[in-house]
């Protein structure tokens, strides 16, 4: 039985797209603190300023076409089985799914040590792992309502987080414009050079990170409102919000003479207090948040629905693609949500080496699929394009060697602390043997079918 997909009658329109697209990818300016801690004023607002050209904008533009032209629900992953067959297909839901696993833990995270600058209590011992735990249930409990009410929120919840820096931006611009403080624009401490370990390495990989995720907001494709038009321009404008709300802030900062060498993950508070005081540092911590529960709550949404467009091709099992009454995979999203809260306790952050291997490896070949299917399928309608035969095939370079410097530079990254067991695996080998699972675990969800396959037709043959 071949199982279909029927999204619910509401679409998710233009500006909740564009939303959720920036939770997905960007969340605000949190995050993007140890560029400026690493690298100071002046290399940080370059590196955000050119990365997106490099980095952000291929990537925009790859998907821009491939959703609008095959606006099918999972996304990249479908894009990449048409082009390059069921197996590429399955190698691309792989890598996804397990980077998920390493990266989803990091947003509840957030939100605890955010709170926890209310009350340090809160984001210790078990309280601190049972509100992680909570905003798990929570963000999987509101993706059962749909991917509309999804990105309505996701609105919401952008308006909220970026009005505190916009009065941070509006305060710093003023300061620096009245009072004339002397700026440093130079490095903050030592770490000069680009090899590992270097103020410029830190700052693009954090950098990398903070601008990498853009291809997620494609799997709900047939959950939106006129795709074919819709990513392409979602695409663009949440590249340029993303790149526009990371720089200004730093901007305003500098403007402002506040000092960039303690300037590390969630000093943003300290910034906020020293320019507008005690409740505009409130605002941000509440910021910070949301920012947390904003951005777990839109990738719930992407990640569900790959195990159900995969059930739906037989390569997971079938209960995966059961939808709700408003088309949610719920069951999807239950075991995602189960998984992702058992690794909540993984003694490791995020780590970019892990990360950057299995999103780099996913992002290559949805750019390989963009070049095939331009000479398997030239005639295939294509409402946007990313631009010519020649462009299309250039457009994975910038990508492909931002990633490939990404990786040497952190080749010597640790999966765990030295002091811990095991300590001395480098994390990039870590991830290339969870990669290299993908084929295995393929073989033993196909097999069966593929003998079953073969029984029939020996019995068939049988028979005549």
């Amino acid at each position: 039985m071949v199982l279909t997909f029927k999204p619910a009658a509401r679409k998710m329109r233009l500006m909740p797209l564009i939303a959720a697209t920036y939770f997905m990818v960007s969340g605000g300016p949190y995050g993007i603190e140890d560029i400026l801690g690493g690298a100071g004023f002046g290399l940080a607002l370059v590196i955000l300023l050119v990365l997106p050209f490099l980095w952000s904008l291929p990537t925009a533009l790859m998907i821009g076409e491939l959703a609008s032209a095959i606006p099918a629900e999972g996304g990249f992953y479908v894009w990449v089985r048409r082009a390059l067959g069921p197996f590429w297909g399955y190698q691309e839901g792989w890598l996804s799914l397990s980077a998920s696993i390493f990266d989803m833990a990091l947003y509840p995270a957030i939100f605890v040590s955010y709170l926890g600058k209310f009350s340090p209590a809160w984001a210790t011992g078990w309280k601190g792992y049972a509100l992680m735990l909570a905003v798990v249930l929570l963000c999987c409990l509101w993706n059962l309502l749909g991917a509309p009410e999804v990105g309505d929120d996701a609105v919401r919840m952008f308006v909220l987080l970026l009005l505190p820096f916009a009065v941070f931006v509006v305060l710093g611009l003023w300061h620096g414009l009245t009072a004339h403080p002397q700026v440093h624009w130079g490095l903050p401490r030592g770490g000069t050079g680009f090899g590992p370990g270097s103020a410029f390495s830190t700052a693009v990989l954090v950098a990398m990170w903070n601008y990498m995720g853009w291809d997620n907001a494609s799997t709900v494709a047939q959950e939106v409102e006129e795709p074919q038009k819709n990513y392409p321009k979602a695409m663009v404008a949440a590249t340029m919000l993303t790149a526009v709300t990371y720089i200004l802030p730093l901007a305003a900062m500098a403007m402002a003479g506040l000092s960039a060498g303690s300037f590390s993950t969630g000093a943003w508070t300290t910034a906020a207090e020293a320019l507008g005081g005690h409740w505009l540092a409130i605002a941000i911590v509440v910021g910070g948040c949301i920012t947390g529960v904003g951005m777990f709550n839109a990738l719930v949404m992407s990640y569900s629905r790959l195990p159900m467009a995969m059930a739906q091709d037989g390569m997971l099992p079938p209960v995966l693609a059961r939808l709700n009454r408003r088309g949610v995979p719920w069951v999807s999203v239950l075991l995602c949500g189960l998984a992702w809260a058992l690794a909540l306790k993984l003694p490791f952050e995020r780590l970019i080496s892990i990360d950057l291997i299995f999103y780099g490896s996913s992002l290559m070949l949805e750019f390989v699929a963009l070049v095939v299917l331009r000479f398997r399928e030239p005639l295939l309608e294509r409402p946007f394009r990313a631009g010519s035969l020649l462009t299309t095939c250039l457009l994975g370079m910038g990508p492909a060697g931002l990633i490939g410097y990404a990786l040497w530079a952190s080749r010597n990254e640790k999966l765990l602390p030295e002091s811990a067991s095991f300590g001395s695996i480098p994390a990039l080998w870590f991830a290339i043997a969870v990669a290299l699972l993908g084929p295995v675990t393929y073989w033993l969800m196909t097999a069966p079918r593929s003998r079953m396959r073969e029984s029939a037709e020996v019995a068939a043959n049988a028979a005549d």
